[in-house]
């Protein structure tokens, strides 16, 4: 019998992994990759926007690349990561340039798109720092089941985007770091007040960029635990099959 794996940074489980192309509304061409269970259907769908590509944030960023390693064989989840116009990482790059969180709005929508066309079921946006502003000022209006807001910062989001989303179905959750260097747990609870359907999970002792594997776990077990309960807690440990 073959030794079972510690979940670790490192780790990246089995999964049907192909590289994408998204085609946006304003004609450039994404980069990306699709992972997905192995010989099942998935549960769910995770897209995932990434952080500020001026600062280093990519379809690579660590929470969203380990997702994608993890999550299609622990959880029956799909994860679907990309670069966003004029980002790079060894995918490749995408077309165009940086919109400051204005024209980004058409690759949230290909993305969007391209998932409802495979027939992904159960659509969740993850956003990341920046990719939380891209969720909540443009994924009221998409057809997905909810939305996970990871170090949501609410720079380029306004009040009245905010309110786009008061009365929606949608399920919304924030997972908002104790030591954040943008919002923390007690000044996110006032700006989302206007949503009370929001889950707002503060962490204790996390920082923006969930750095080390106690703070990629928690977040991971967050997710798991909205899109597909069964699954969680994810498991320590992976006992490859024989």
């Amino acid at each position: 019998m073959t030794d079972r794996i510690e979940i670790r940074s490192s780790v990246i489980l089995p999964a049907e992994r192909e590289e994408i192309s998204l085609t946006t509304s304003d004609g450039l061409t994404l980069v990306g990759e699709l992972a997905l269970p192995i010989g099942r259907a998935p549960v769910a769908t995770l897209i995932t926007l990434h952080p500020l590509p001026t600062h280093g944030g990519f379809m690579d960023s660590h929470v969203l690349r380990k997702a994608a390693n993890r999550l299609p064989e622990l959880a029956d989840v799909a994860v679907l990561r990309f670069n966003t116009r004029g980002t790079t990482s060894p995918r490749g790059t995408s077309e165009g340039v940086f919109g400051e969180g204005i024209t980004e709005r058409h690759d949230l929508e290909a993305a969007v798109a391209f998932a409802v066309g495979r027939g992904l079921p159960n659509l969740w946006l993850v956003g990341w720092s920046f990719g939380t502003e891209l969720a909540l000022k443009y994924g009221a209006a998409q057809p997905v089941v909810g939305v996970i807001l990871l170090s949501p910062p609410l720079h380029r989001t306004s009040d009245a985007e905010l309110a786009t989303w008061v009365g929606s179905d949608k399920i919304l959750a924030a997972l908002v770091p104790e030591h954040d260097d943008y919002l923390q747990p007690a000044a996110a609870a006032k700006r989302f007040s206007m949503l009370p359907n929001l889950k707002l999970i503060g962490v204790e002792g996390a920082k923006h960029l969930w750095v080390g594997e106690v703070a990629t776990t928690r977040v991971l077990n967050e997710i798991v635990a909205l899109v597909n309960p069964a699954k969680s807690p994810l498991p320590d440990y992976w006992q490859p099959s024989d």
